[in-house]
């Protein structure tokens, strides 16, 4: 199968892995063929008004990242409660974030972070499946499947399955995270899932052993081009078969190749994180609408500062080189760049020199999106531990990425029962970055 053997996979502390979230949240994608994806677009989902040609990247940051150590340092609290990573001044005068993120630092006037993000469910499942879906759902912290669509499979269901122009699909998981599917949506708006499926969506026939690598693949996809040319098989099928054909032959083939890039800027971006950010950005400027990329290993119940110090700098490389690229190319105002995880982290440091779950505050940073950055948007208390201003919810990123995205706030699709259900409840955008 298609996959980035750079993926990173964690497991949480209740023993539940990313593949078994994934698992979860991928309703029935596997026997959903890509023709049958493409004319999804022709004959469901259109809601006849405009949409934006927007895009974004939903970087997770998955087992709940620390809001301390990440984005909101307190070097000014008691020592069990500040970073203990410590902290690094900004571009912007009066910012600082964690001591981890120098690169991030240096370009704070085109990100905005939120201080006062925060719900109420500390569970792994059920704080995923609230950030993702904007609902509470407590049986998901049991492996309940979600009962509400993600946003990435709203936005599939609203934009169509599939982009009109390239045919590549409007929402992509590059790497999995709990809640991302559609649910009751149905499969024709599942991601397209790039990190376990996707020779399965093209319905692609190629023996496993020649997809080693990308360079085998690749070599695949020239091979199928020339037979199919040959033999003019292509006269004999529909729109839809051949735009599928397109897609994984040319479209995608093209897309999904970051050696296509600058050796320059691939090296800037690096490896792992940062390819797959790269991978992101191409896909955004392709038509795609909305790219997951999980990055997990947040879970620090231990030794917190040595976990930051293994994943914070990959996350500051990648967001750099993702943020630069965005500038340079003149994509501030397509992309909108969204950093998250479940929950946060408790304030006060454990014997275990980590930190536990903690909802009453997470992690929350955008950039990009057209939005205003280059500020601190919210207040926490003196030690981290609760808004000290309005909260921000789940519900309000939620109705921000409709606002980027073109999407109505009062957007509703009828549930299972017929009856018409709200995709946003009592949310709305975040004022300050409108």
């Amino acid at each position: 199968m298609l996959k980035f053997p750079f993926a990173r996979a964690a497991t949480q502390c209740n023993g539940v892995s990313r593949r078994d979230f994934v698992k979860i949240g991928a309703l029935g994608m596997s026997s959903f063929l890509l023709p049958d994806l493409l004319r999804a677009r022709a004959s469901a989902g259109q809601s006849g008004l405009p949409t934006k040609n927007t895009s974004v990247v939903w970087l997770w940051l998955g087992g709940g990242p620390t809001h301390i150590e990440t984005f909101d340092p307190k070097m000014s609290a008691p020592a069990e409660f500040r970073s203990t990573v410590g902290a690094v001044q900004t571009s912007v005068p009066g910012i600082e974030i964690g001591g981890l993120f120098p690169l991030m630092a240096q370009r704070t006037d085109q990100m905005a972070f939120v201080r006062s993000f925060a719900h109420r469910n500390s569970g792994h499942g059920g704080g995923t499946h609230w950030v993702m879906t904007g609902y509470d759902f407590p049986p998901a912290d049991n492996g309940a499947p979600p009962n509400k669509p993600g946003i990435g499979s709203i936005v599939a269901r609203h934009r169509g399955a599939n982009n009109p122009t390239t045919g590549l699909p409007t929402y992509v998981r590059l790497s999995g995270i709990l809640g991302d599917g559609p649910s009751w949506l149905g499969a024709s708006y599942a991601p397209f899932d790039i990190g376990g499926k996707a020779r399965q969506n093209m319905n692609l026939q190629v023996p496993t052993d020649r997809l080693s690598d990308r360079r085998d693949l690749l070599k695949s996809f020239d091979t199928i081009n020339r037979d199919i040319d040959r033999s003019g098989l292509m006269n004999g099928l529909d729109q839809f078969d051949q735009q599928a054909f397109d897609l994984i032959t040319s479209k995608a083939r093209e897309t999904f190749d970051v050696s296509k890039e600058e050796p320059r800027l691939r090296e800037k971006y690096g490896k792992g994180l940062g390819e797959q950010m790269l991978t992101a950005r191409r896909l955004c400027e392709s038509g795609v609408g909305f790219v997951t990329i999980h990055f997990g290993g947040w879970d620090m119940h231990g030794n917190v500062a040595g976990g930051m110090k293994s994943l914070a700098p990959q996350v500051d490389k990648a967001v750099a080189a993702f943020l630069d690229d965005l500038k340079n190319r003149g994509l501030e105002d397509e992309i909108l760049l969204v950093i998250t995880g479940e929950f946060g982290r408790t304030p006060r440091i454990n014997g275990s020199a980590g930190r536990d779950h903690w909802a009453p505050l997470s992690t929350l940073a955008l950039a990009g999106g057209g939005l205003r950055m280059g500020q601190v948007i919210g207040e926490s208390s003196a030690k981290a531990e609760v808004p000290k201003t309005t909260p921000i919810t789940p519900q309000d990123l939620m109705a921000t990425v409709f606002h980027v995205l073109g999407l109505p706030q009062d957007l509703h699709y009828k549930d299972p029962t017929g009856r018409p259900t709200p995709m946003i409840t009592g949310g709305r955008p975040i004022a300050e970055l409108i």
